[in-house]
């Protein structure tokens, strides 16, 4: 029997909100989670054999190549905020857009879902998102699969 694995965007400051909620449907659906952090500053230039992302800097001016590798200090937290679920999980460093980069990897493993979060409150992050798009919203209207879009607390502005 193959094992199910769901797809779970992580970045630093919200990993802990995203995976409380991504460990509840993997006990639902005896998944494994795969913990993705995408490098949106490279691209994917070919995997190792290992599976490893070879990756290349969008700037034109910069030709190394070199492997993702995953944080960390964002692997601790990883590990911190799954304890004690019993849930498996693993990590996957990519590079590249996102969203785009999440939808290639669920593909890779079949997964059922996507889980992300929100984007982050504040005026740095709404004029981004208006140039880029967030990567959930990329998701949910280019994906084949459902998308689980955890809210993130926000930030009290006022006070």
């Amino acid at each position: 029997m193959a094992t199910t694995r769901i797809v779970v965007g992580v970045v630093p400051r919200h990993a802990a909100d995203v995976l409380s909620t991504a460990a509840v449907f993997a006990q639902q659906f005896h998944a494994e989670l795969i913990c993705a952090s995408v490098n949106a500053a490279r691209y994917t230039a070919a995997f190792d054999s290992d599976g490893t992302v070879l990756s290349l800097p969008l700037t034109p001016d910069r030709s190394e190549s070199r492997r993702e590798r995953f944080d960390p200090t964002l692997q601790e937290a990883i590990a911190a905020a799954l304890a004690g679920t019993g849930v498996k999980w693993s990590v996957e460093a990519l590079a590249g857009r996102p969203a785009r980069e999440l939808e290639l990897l669920a593909d890779r493993v079949d997964a059922p879902m996507i889980v992300v979060g929100t984007r982050d409150p504040g005026a740095r992050e709404t004029l981004r998102e208006l140039f880029n798009g967030s990567v959930a919203d990329h998701l949910v209207h280019g994906q084949r699969r459902p998308v689980l879009v955890v809210p993130l607390k926000p930030v009290d502005l006022d006070g």
